[in-house]
């Protein structure tokens, strides 16, 4: 039973890490150029600039910071959980 708890470990780390891959291409490519036209036209401008050009720009970088509060949060809880903790 020992192998099983490293590889549960990497499995939920696996899984914290695509999810998050997938929210950072959301925010980054379909924020920014696949969805930035629909943004325009049904989202309010944010200052002078339509959303979807704030969101290429401003937003994206939000976002980034974001993933990687999540991501250090989300990977301290599991380090702890299954006792790989530095504390």
């Amino acid at each position: 039973m020992q192998v099983e708890r490293p590889r549960k470990y990497r499995n939920t780390s696996l899984l914290i890490t695509l999810s998050l891959l997938a929210a950072w291409f959301i925010i980054s490519l379909g924020c920014g150029v696949i969805f930035r036209k629909w943004l325009d036209e049904h989202l309010p401008n944010i200052g002078n600039a339509p959303f979807g050009f704030w969101m290429a720009q401003q937003g994206s970088i939000i976002g980034f910071v974001l993933i990687l509060i999540i991501y250090a949060t989300m990977m301290n809880n599991l380090d702890r959980k299954y006792g790989y903790s530095e504390e």
